[in-house]
């Protein structure tokens, strides 16, 4: 009884927050807060939940030391949850340069907003705004203050990820105003909540550790089990990419190149103009390339010879229902938009932006950004090659009054100049200006510029595809690694080690571009699940054998995700937000938890093709669910802390951090072996004769579980959205 009505509340909450996710949607974040996740009955199912748990407990009388320590460091937890919810109270002050105060504003029941009071007197005495060199991007807010008590003075420092704590209460930068004079910032008391939430994490941490080493536990017995276990499985796929010849005049491939080599500050990022030529080509044609051309003679052909490319066919609609609509074909030029009788697009933009926001119009306004994307480019406006006194100009750009007259006409007659040399085929000229260039870039920018180091990492990173080329070899040798024979298998694990290696240098030449570790997007959490897939399946090839197919299928497929899918490959500066150490840490135990949840869905869908293999697929299914589910629960629980110090909160029901708590409650059922019927491996007797359940229906609620993974990473991205959408 107490197991069927725990398992029923438990099935409840599940429900419940995934439904709430949705319901934000569409009522607003506000409505939820109040209404479900700050309602009575919400915190009262945890409350049944939390009794039906150590009811269940004590029926069951665990007494292995790791087992009774995990569940109850989730009761610490989420008592610690209560407390905050009932003692704890959060604002936010609004500063302004000279003037103390001493009250917060704090929104109490998602609707109304009233006033807290301080314990100290704080004063804003300077609000600076720190950006990456020689861009507009912003790097760090920092404010300096003075706070005032009964005890005396003392100066305070905030910035983004660095908190500053007096008297119970924690100061965190969440805004400021626009003149500079005036800061925003978020402020929590919280004094029993958070110190009992983080004992909680910190005995989760010691009981999954134990877990997993203790000798007698589960995972360790499943190791034991699993050593002689092998399975094969087959799933092909081919990419087929089809050859252009060229057309338009540009720059020869040879001066495009050299132009690229130029710097310039594209996305508030001083970058080479080979970075810019590739973003540039692939938003407007979805490839690298076009028609032979390079993505710099293209960027060249659109500067140098905007006529004449604006009637090339290179702009590519993705919707049929555009084509279909504005009667165009996949490619289309920016002359067949732009007609006599007006801008073709010109009417259904209008229609989006008197609230026509369905599928249809939003495709419409992609394929308009496209079209002003070339326009601003032919124009000269996206040209920022000039740099003066901190910052690049582009020739259309206003320059200040003081700079002097020949350096202006300098900015706006460099390259019209370059091309006449060009079109003369002044070759000697031409080289000669395009040195000149890098010279002044050089001079006058030298404080802005990258390393030349990273220049060079940058420039090897746009000439390897690495995405396109290592999906194609991953998926092509999971096939070939089923063939038994021996040389074959042999040559499919050198090619993971080689891709492996691939990957690193994918990795490694990301971070020496942007700065900081690639895990901050859609596309780079992509690469690093690839990475992560590869390196466990090497870890642990000698043992099982199967990983070989499983991880070079696995890490191939996410390549062609981030390959295909609408992910932005581009290098930008990172939010001020995510720049903290915990980030990293967050990220790579969600990674590769998916990571190995994943390959206990390719075991579940092998051992339902192969259904002779099952009951092996089971024991190496259950050797990835346990890491998986304990890396996940760290991630999870990183995650808040570093939403702690960032935002002042460690829990906030944002759709990505409910989802992520529904997976970790969805993969925990098959953990519990006498909890679930999911497992089939112990004995049942009947009449006297053993027989075995069989673990089909196992394998099947593990390809269902993956459902809510997929929903986590790509749900929430595009359809529900929330803080972490950019995730």
């Amino acid at each position: 009884m107490i197991k069927k009505a725990t398992f029923t509340l438990y099935a409840i909450v599940v429900l419940v927050m995934a439904m709430a996710t949705i319901v934000e949607k569409t009522q607003g974040t506000p409505y939820v807060l109040s209404n479900i996740y700050g309602s009575w009955w919400f915190t009262g199912l945890w409350m049944l939940l939390t009794v039906g748990g150590i009811a269940y407990m004590l029926q069951q009388k665990m007494k292995r030391v790791s087992v009774v320590l995990l569940h109850f460091s989730f009761i610490v937890i989420l008592v610690g949850a209560l407390l905050t919810h009932m003692m704890a109270w959060q604002g936010m002050v609004h500063l302004r340069q000279g003037q103390p105060t001493r009250l917060a504003a704090v929104n109490s029941d998602g609707s109304s907003v009233n006033s807290q009071e301080l314990p100290f007197s704080i004063t804003l005495d300077s609000f600076n705004i720190k950006y990456h060199n020689g861009t507009d991007a912003v790097a760090d807010y920092e404010s300096h203050f003075t706070i005032t008590t009964d005890e005396g003075i003392e100066q305070g420092v905030t910035s983004m990820n660095n908190i500053y704590a007096t008297q119970g209460v924690r100061l965190y930068q969440s805004g400021y105003d626009e003149d500079g004079r005036g800061s925003v910032l978020a402020v929590n008391c919280d004094r029993w909540g958070i110190p009992v939430t983080y004992t909680g994490y910190g005995l989760l941490f010691l009981s999954m550790l134990l877990l997993l080493i203790d000798p007698k536990g589960r995972f360790r017995q499943l190791i034991r089990k699993m050593g002689d276990s092998r399975g094969r499985m087959a799933i092909v796929l081919l990419l087929l990419l089809p050859m252009q010849v060229q057309g338009a005049e540009t720059f020869t491939k040879e001066r495009a190149d050299q132009f690229g080599q130029l710097c310039v500050n594209w996305n508030d990022r001083i970058c080479p103009v080979q970075t810019m030529a590739l973003d540039f080509t692939r938003k407007i044609c979805g490839k690298s390339s076009w028609n032979g051309y390079t993505a710099e003679q293209v960027l060249c052909g659109f500067i140098f010879y905007p006529d004449e490319w604006c009637q090339e066919p290179i702009i590519r609609i993705k919707s049929e229902d555009v084509r279909e609509r504005c009667r165009l074909s996949e490619y289309t030029s920016v002359a067949s938009l732009l007609r006599q009788d007006g801008y073709l697009l010109g009417r259904y933009i209008q229609e989006y932006y008197t609230g026509e926001n369905d599928k249809f119009h939003e495709e419409v306004m992609k394929v308009d950004d496209k079209v002003m994307l070339i326009m601003q480019v032919s124009r000269g406006e996206k040209q920022k090659l000039f740099p003066l006194e901190g910052k690049w100009y582009a020739p259309t750009d206003s320059v200040p009054d003081h700079v002097a007259t020949d350096r202006k006409t300098y900015f706006q007659c460099a390259l019209p100049l370059l091309k006449t040399l060009v079109q003369k085929q002044q070759t000697a000229d031409a080289d000669e200006m395009l040195q000149k260039m890098a010279l002044y870039q050089q001079q006058y920018g030298k404080n802005d510029m990258p390393s030349p180091i990273r220049l060079k990492a940058e420039r090897l990173y746009n000439h390897i595809p690495f995405a396109t080329i290592l999906f194609m070899v991953c998926l092509t040798f999971a096939l070939l690694s089923l063939v038994r024979w021996k040389w074959m298998r042999r040559l499919s694990l050198v090619v993971l080690v080689a891709s492996f290696l691939a990957m690193t240098l994918c990795l490694t030449l990301r971070w020496m571009i942007s700065g900081y570790i690639p895990m901050t997007n859609g596309y780079e959490t992509m690469l690093i699940m690839a990475w992560m897939i590869m390196l466990a399946s090497l870890l642990v090839y000698r043992k099982f054998r199967i990983i070989l197919t499983f991880g070079l299928l696995l890490s191939g497929f996410l390549l062609l995700v981030s390959h295909l899918g609408q992910m932005d490959p581009q290098i930008t500066p990172i939010m001020p937000v995510l720049s903290s150490p915990l980030l990293s840490v967050h990220v790579s135990c969600v990674m590769m938890a998916y990571g190995l949840f994943s390959i206990t869905c390719v075991c579940g869908i092998y051992a339902l093709i192969v259904k002779k293999r099952a009951e092996e697929m089971y024991l190496l299914s259950q050797i990835f669910l346990y890491p998986a589910e304990f890396l996940l629960a760290a991630g999870i629980f990183i995650g808040a802390i570093w939403a702690n110090v960032s935002w002042g909160t460690y829990w906030s029901w944002d759709p990505k951090e409910t989802w992520a708590l529904i997976t970790f409650m969805i993969y925990a059922v098959p953990l519990h072996r006498s909890f679930s019927p999911l497992h089939g491996w112990q004995a049942k007797h009947s009449e006297g004769a053993a027989t075995r359940r069989s673990p089909l229906f196992y394998h099947l609620y593990m390809i269902v579980a993956f459902l809510a993974i997929l929903m986590t990473y790509f749900g929430v991205n595009y359809i529900l959205g929330g803080m972490h959408s950019y995730a």
